[in-house]
């Protein structure tokens, strides 16, 4: 009788040892799993368009806008409708990064070398690729275009990009137009046949069925629906009898095309049968850009979901977004939605816990881990985060200060709104609710006494065997005054900030510095005017340039002065000087024949030997 009994508790436990091996590990959140496969971790994709605002979603009430692709993915995601991020393009993308306010790592702006994550900060990539997940990003980075600060410098093994804050801006491949562009192959320029948003969709593809049989996190930062609003002309004509203004039907057909790029990437994934086991996140970088307008007879043409307020706005239409999740293995609940409180600083701590990685940052984080509520398991009334619009040189204190809860938003520390009750924040009730102003100014000054310790810029490393040589431009330089940060305004040459850079020479030496007022690959003189090249219907002209006539140049850093005169032949003036390591602020400057000066747009800057 013992033995019979020995012998089925034998097989007992070879039958729950077996189950147990084909059942998902769980890890856990505070009472919430996290199911993991035992055999592969999930793959993460995050698509993060550019200037497509809550409104810009035929799901979310726009009836004239054509997304019948993210219509769909919604009934098969979870949809968080209480869904944040930065006012502008580099805030929220630092935020993403980094699970920190943008104040915090030098990102409080998108130009003004205030667009420039610190060296030290984490990213959710390098997070990733420890745990050894193969990672890749292709589209918009906007988060520094100097080494240390590149895409490929922060985690991610595969990149293609284009410069600065997207397509046309000064640090952008010169004549880019959004079709048949150069981008940077892990910053090297690389002639690139196609639309931009089929081209990093079309890359997406590729990557993925390289990579599909190991883990990998792919970002796809589109830089669509960014001005120029550029844009197949087959797209713009879908919209050609809505009422909206022209550049809205542009700016619909960029949208558009979006969908349809995103539907051929989920339709891809589900063919390979990587759907059910990818973390599939779409979402946006803030408010809308051209979505909804207000007509100079008063008219208002588009759409904005009701929400007031556009991109750079501290109100609710400049940061609620779109935010969609599907991760079908992982038990997140399709079809549904949440109306808790969560943003892009949540990203990180989040997808790290669901992807069962151990992730302790060194620095404060503004982000929770939000497992639960992605798994509508917890709701939190007393959660408080904080929005601002800086666009300055410097954070300032209360300045386009949003501090939010689920149910309430503080404005500037004195209008309070229920958007519950008032999603549109037309009625201040600031003097009906004392206490909440109160509190929630108290949160936002205990926030903001944490970040000012943070504060400080980046510096350009000058000389380092990783980047030699470097080039800088007008996009990056510290000043007050208007900075020409994009082609247009630098073919007409009329903006001549004064100002610096913050640079850091890593190694006594020789340097060359050849400054440039055309982007180097132009090829054009010094004193040329650049061609025009003619646009259409759907695409942005770019103008004939204003010829400027240098006659000599100037460079600054410490004590030391350069001085040189222009050669009308060449494209740059050279000049060249022994420096001692170091940070320096980095002046440089033409003289016209006028006698104005300006700053050279352009630097390239070469170390050529020991001192």
């Amino acid at each position: 009788m013992k033995i019979n009994q020995l012998i089925k508790f034998c097989l007992l436990v070879c039958i729950v040892a077996f189950v147990s091996c084909g059942q998902q590990k769980k890890t856990e959140t505070g009472n919430v799993p996290v199911l993991i496969p035992d055999d592969k971790k999930p793959n993460v994709i995050i698509v993060f368009t550019d200037d497509q605002g809550y409104g810009d979603l035929a799901s979310h009430g726009n009836s004239i806008l054509k997304t019948p692709n993210l219509t769909a993915f919604g009934k098969e995601a979870l949809e968080l409708t209480n869904f944040h991020v930065g006012t502008t393009c580099a805030p929220s993308r630092a935020g993403l990064m980094t699970g920190r306010n943008g104040n915090r790592n030098n990102a409080w702006h998108t130009i003004a070398g205030c667009s420039i994550l610190l060296q030290d900060e984490k990213t959710i990539a390098e997070v990733f690729e420890e745990d050894g997940y193969k990672t890749a990003m292709f589209g918009k980075w906007h988060l520094g275009d100097n080494y240390p600060y590149r895409p490929f410098d922060r985690g991610f093994q595969e990149t293609l990009y284009n410069g600065g804050g997207g397509v046309q801006q000064t640090p952008d491949y010169w004549n880019n137009t959004y079709f048949n562009d150069t981008y940077f192959r892990n910053g090297e320029p690389e002639k690139v046949e196609g639309y931009a948003t089929d081209v990093w969709v079309n890359e997406a593809i590729k990557y993925v069925q390289r990579k599909k049989e190991e883990p990998f996190f792919l970002y796809l930062p589109l830089n669509a629906a960014h001005s120029p609003f550029n844009v197949p002309e087959s797209y713009a004509k879908m919209y050609e009898n809505a009422t909206l203004t022209d550049v809205q039907k542009r700016f619909y057909g960029m949208i558009t095309n979006i969908d349809e790029n995103f539907g051929k990437l989920i339709s891809f994934l589900k063919d390979e049968k990587l759907f059910d086991n990818t973390i599939i996140i779409f979402t946006t970088d803030n408010g809308t850009a051209a979505g909804i307008k207000t007509n100079k007879d008063g008219s208002i043409s588009g759409y904005n979901a009701g929400l007031r307020g556009t991109k750079g706005s501290h109100y609710d239409g400049g940061h609620k977004v779109p935010f969609f999740i599907s991760w079908p293995d992982g038990k997140i609940e399709k079809g549904s939605t949440s109306n808790e409180l969560v943003a892009n600083v949540d990203l990180l701590p989040t997808l790290s816990k669901m992807a069962g990685i151990e992730f302790n940052s060194e620095k404060p984080l503004d982000g929770s881990d939000m497992t639960s509520v992605l798994l509508k398991k917890a709701k939190d009334s007393t959660r408080m985060l904080v929005i601002d619009t800086q666009r300055g040189q410097w954070p300032e204190k209360g300045k386009n200060s949003c501090v939010m809860s689920t149910e309430w938003r503080l404005i500037d520390g004195k209008e309070l709104y229920n958007i519950v009750d008032d999603p549109g924040q037309k009625n201040d009730v600031a003097e009906q609710h004392p206490d909440k102003v109160k509190k929630m100014q108290q949160f936002y000054d205990q926030w903001w006494s944490s970040i000012e310790p943070e504060m400080r810029y980046a510096e350009i490393p000058l000389g380092h065997e990783k980047a030699n040589p470097v080039t800088i431009t007008v996009h990056d330089m510290h000043t007050k005054d208007n900075i020409p940060w994009n082609q247009v305004q630098i073919r007409q040459g009329e903006y001549a900030p004064d100002g610096y850079y913050s640079v850091n020479i890593v190694e006594d030496g020789n340097y060359q510095f050849k400054l440039y007022r055309y982007a180097p690959e132009s090829g054009l003189s010094l004193n040329a005017a650049a061609d025009e090249i003619i646009g259409s219907y759907t695409v942005d002209q770019l103008p004939v340039g204003r010829s400027v006539v240098v006659e000599r140049a100037e460079v600054k850093l410490g004590d030391t002065l350069l001085q040189a005169k222009a050669n009308v032949d060449k494209p740059y003036i050279e000049l060249n000087g022994n420096f001692k390591k170091g940070s320096y602020k980095l002046h440089s400057d033409f003289f016209t024949s006028k006698g104005t000066k300006m700053p050279a747009y352009y630097i390239v800057i070469d170390k050529k030997g020991n001192s």
